[in-house]
C-alpha cells in the first residue's frame, strides 16, 4: 500500500459525526471540507496550535464537489491578470504545492503544458500570454515553434506554442484528504454530515458568542470565531449572517470526454488552446490524469442544480435562483450564442471533437466516450461580470467582528490552496485579533 493510500485511509478514519452528541464548543470553526477549507484549518492550526479548531462539512466525506471534481492540474499562473491575487497566489501556491507533495509522498507528474496557436491570428494573443506569464513570475516559460511542439507532443500540430514545463497533474481530492489528516494529527477535529442551516449570536456574556446549527437531531456548535469556505454554497452561507446576496454563485457544469485506452498514446502533456478574449471561458483542452485516463474538454453550461453533474440533476430552486438573477440574465444576453454552442457541444460531442481536432488531426469521434463532469462555483455581480478575484465578507449584527466568509475562491483554488490558506489565516488573525 502506498503512502498516499495510507494517508487516504487515515484521513477517512478521522472523520466524525456529531449525531447523538451534545453541544460543542470551539475557538474557531471552519465551515467547508473542500481543499480551501481544509488547507485553511490546517494553516490556522500550524500558526496557532493552542487553538481548539474544527472543520464542519455538510457531506459524509471531504472533497465531494469542486475539490474532487476538477481536472487535477497544477497550474503555473500564466493566464491571470498581473498584479491580481489570483496570479500571485497561483505562482506562490505552485511551489508550495510541489514541496508539500514531495514532503508527504503524494504522487504527481510534471507533465508540462502546451498552449498552442493553430491560426495566425492566435500568435499575437500567444505572445501577450507569454508577456503576462513573465510578469507573473512563471518560471522557465518559453515560446516554441511548430517543430519543437513535436518534441513534447508528437501528435500535436500548431504554428507556435507556449511551453510551461512546471505545469503538472495530481489528485486534488487526495491532497484535500492529506490536508485534513495533517490537521487532525495536529489536534484539529473534522465533523462530516453537518449541513449548516443557521448562524446567530449567543448571549453577550458568552465566551463563545457565535452559534451555528444544523438539521434536527444534530447539536448546535458554539465558537469564538467562524470562518467559512463553502464553495458552491458560499453565498448562501454568507447570507446566514446578514451578508449581501451578491456576488451570487452561479453553477456552471463542465462536461468532459474520455479518450479510449487504446488511444491514450495521442496525448502526453496538457494541450490547451489560446484563449479567445471574446468569451469568458478557456476552451476545450487535453488533460492527462494520474490514473492514466485522458480527459478532453470541458464545455461550459449552466448547471440546473448547485451540485448537479448531469442534465438530469435538477433543482427547481437552484435553477430559478440562477436564471432570475439579473447578473445571469445580462450574461445570457451578452453570450447567448456562445451558450447555445456550448450546450450543442455537450449534447453532440462530435462538435467538441471537431474543436479538438485542430490540435490533434488524427483524433476521431470513435476514439472518445462521454466522461465525467464538474461544477464550477462562479461568482457573478449584478452586471453579469464574472468575479475573478477573492471576495471576503463578514455580514452585519453583533457577531460581524467574529465571522469571516470567503465568498469566492476562484480557479485555480486547488493549485493556490496553500498560499490561499496563508492569506486567509493572516486575514483572520488580524480581524479576530488572535
Amino acid at each position: 500500500m502506498s503512502n498516499a493510500t495510507r494517508s487516504f485511509f487515515r484521513s477517512a478514519s478521522t472523520l466524525s459525526s456529531l449525531a447523538g452528541k451534545g453541544k460543542q464548543t470551539f475557538d474557531v470553526v471552519v465551515v467547508g471540507g473542500g481543499i480551501v477549507g481544509c488547507a485553511t484549518a490546517r494553516q490556522l492550526k500550524i500558526s496557532r496550535p493552542e487553538l481548539n479548531i474544527a472543520i464542519v462539512e455538510k457531506e459524509k466525506k471531504l472533497a465531494v464537489h469542486q475539490s474532487g471534481h476538477n481536472s487535477g492540474v497544477l497550474h503555473a499562473g500564466i493566464y491571470y491578470a498581473p498584479g491580481s491575487l489570483k496570479a500571485k497566489l497561483c505562482v506562490e501556491g505552485l511551489d508550495l504545492a510541489y514541496a508539500y507533495l514531495d514532503e508527504n509522498k503524494i504522487p504527481y507528474k510534471k507533465t508540462g503544458k502546451l498552449i498552442v496557436a493553430v491560426e495566425p491570428l492566435e500568435i499575437p494573443r500567444l505572445n501577450n500570454l507569454y508577456k503576462r506569464a513573465l510578469q507573473n513570475g512563471c518560471r522557465d516559460i518559453e515560446i516554441i515553434d511548430g517543430k519543437r511542439i513535436k518534441e513534447f507532443e508528437p501528435h500535436c500540430v500548431g504554428l507556435q506554442a507556449l511551453w510551461s514545463p512546471h505545469t503538472g497533474i495530481v489528485d486534488w481530492g487526495l491532497v484535500t484528504q492529506s490536508y485534513a489528516d495533517d490537521f487532525v494529527k495536529r489536534g484539529g477535529k473534522v465533523f462530516v454530515d453537518y449541513p449548516l442551516t443557521e448562524i446567530h449570536s449567543a448571549s453577550e456574556s458568552s465566551d463563545h458568542p457565535v452559534v451555528i446549527k444544523s438539521r434536527s437531531g444534530l447539536p448546535e456548535i458554539q465558537a469564538k470565531y467562524l470562518l467559512t469556505c463553502a464553495g458552491l454554497q458560499s453565498d448562501r452561507i454568507a447570507q446566514l449572517s446578514g451578508c449581501s446576496t451578491t456576488p451570487k454563485i452561479v453553477p456552471f457544469r463542465g462536461e468532459y470526454l474520455l479518450l479510449k485506452p487504446e488511444k491514450r498514446y495521442l496525448v502526453k502533456t496538457n494541450i490547451y488552446p489560446v484563449p479567445d478574449p471574446r468569451f469568458p471561458f478557456l476552451g476545450v483542452h487535453f488533460t492527462p490524469r494520474m490514473n492514466g485516463d485522458v480527459w478532453l474538454g470541458p464545455n461550459a453550461v449552466l448547471a440546473y442544480k448547485r451540485e448537479g453533474y448531469s442534465y438530469f440533476d435538477v433543482s427547481p430552486t437552484d435553477l430559478f435562483d440562477a436564471i432570475s438573477f439579473r447578473g445571469m440574465q445580462k450574461l445570457m444576453l451578452k453570450y447567448g450564442s456562445f451558450g447555445v454552442q456550448e450546450f450543442y457541444r455537450g449534447v453532440f460531442y462530435s462538435a467538441q471533437v471537431k474543436q479538438l481536432q485542430r490540435f490533434i488531426p488524427e483524433l476521431k469521434v470513435s476514439d472518445v466516450t462521454r466522461g465525467p463532469s464538474g461544477v464550477r462555483a462562479q461568482a457573478m455581480d449584478v452586471e453579469g461580470n464574472l468575479v475573478e478575484d477573492f471576495v471576503f465578507d463578514d455580514g452585519e449584527g453583533p457577531i460581524a467582528s467574529r465571522v469571516l466568509h470567503v465568498r469566492n475562491a476562484p480557479s485555480p483554488g486547488a493549485t493556490s490552496s496553500l498560499a490561499i490558506a496563508k492569506m486567509i489565516t493572516a486575514k483572520a488573525t488580524e480581524k479576530f485579533n488572535l
